[in-house]
């Protein structure tokens, strides 16, 4: 067993391991790994793929439909993230759990990794809540996913890691015209070089670096705690989630990002 079986094998739940308890038996994983064993030299992320929320957390008190929103998962970044994976046979870790019970591309503690509020919605279920319950969350959802990460990066040797996000045209009473935006600080050459091979090859397309989000060390992971430090080239890639409301949509994505990607692999040394 190498060790991406045993991050697999060794989520617990319904133990105080595994967050006091919070996940219970009809519970999904938090973390699942598609192509876990590919030896390719860069793999994918996508820490706000899913929605779900833990049984015990009783729907965060929030209303109906609200969790099926852009307030509780990057809508269609899953299933471009894994289109790309396909077709790149490179592997994919996905985190399954709502942005809104944890936010994984967050610091842990840091204000927006357990949001009280997201664009105007409320989230009853995370108000009053003090350390120990930060604590059981990190140790059920957020620690997962980082372990999965750096046994990733363990297992073999990569060049590259990419994160993939959905975000929404209006947000906060702002619009956001761009189509795609490339996140970066260090690596300004992967973004530049994803962002030109998709104008080359959808000229009709409004891209940008870093829009609609710039990256710091307060709101981000990723980027800061394992892409920079390795010195790995990198992007966290937003796709406007209006484009991939469909099979049609998230197929021409894929269509764009995948060998865009892979330009920037054979630009790497």
């Amino acid at each position: 067993m190498n060790r991406l079986d045993a991050i697999k094998l060794s989520q617990p739940k319904g133990s105080d391991a595994g967050g006091a308890g919070l996940l219970g038996a009809g519970d999904p994983d938090p973390v699942e790994i598609r192509h876990a064993q590919s030896p390719a030299p860069m793999f994918l992320l996508c820490e706000h793929a899913g929605r779900a929320v833990p049984r015990a957390l009783n729907g965060l008190g929030l209303p109906a439909g609200a969790i099926d929103g852009h307030i509780g998962w990057d809508i269609g970044a899953a299933s471009l993230a894994c289109a790309i994976s396909d077709r790149l046979r490179c592997p994919l870790i996905l985190q399954n759990y709502s942005r809104l019970v944890m936010d994984c591309n967050r610091p842990p503690l840091s204000a927006g990794s357990v949001p009280v509020h997201s664009d105007g919605v409320g989230v009853p279920g995370n108000l009053g809540l003090g350390k120990e319950d930060h604590d059981h969350r990190r140790q059920a959802i957020f620690d997962p996913m980082n372990d999965a990460i750096v046994a990733m990066f363990d297992a073999h040797p990569r060049k590259a890691v990419f994160s993939i996000h959905s975000y929404t045209r209006h947000f906060q009473g702002a619009e956001r015209p761009w189509d795609a935006g490339f996140l970066t600080r260090d690596d300004t050459e992967a973004a530049h070089h994803l962002m030109g091979a998709i104008a080359t090859a959808a000229p009709e397309l409004k891209l940008a670096i870093n829009e609609p989000y710039q990256i710091d060390d307060e709101s981000d992971w990723f980027i800061p705690r394992h892409a920079e430090v390795r010195g790995m080239r990198h992007t966290l890639i937003e796709v406007r989630n209006d484009h991939l409301q469909d099979h049609a949509g998230i197929e021409r994505w894929a269509d764009l990002l995948a060998p865009a990607i892979q330009t920037v692999l054979e630009r790497t040394a």
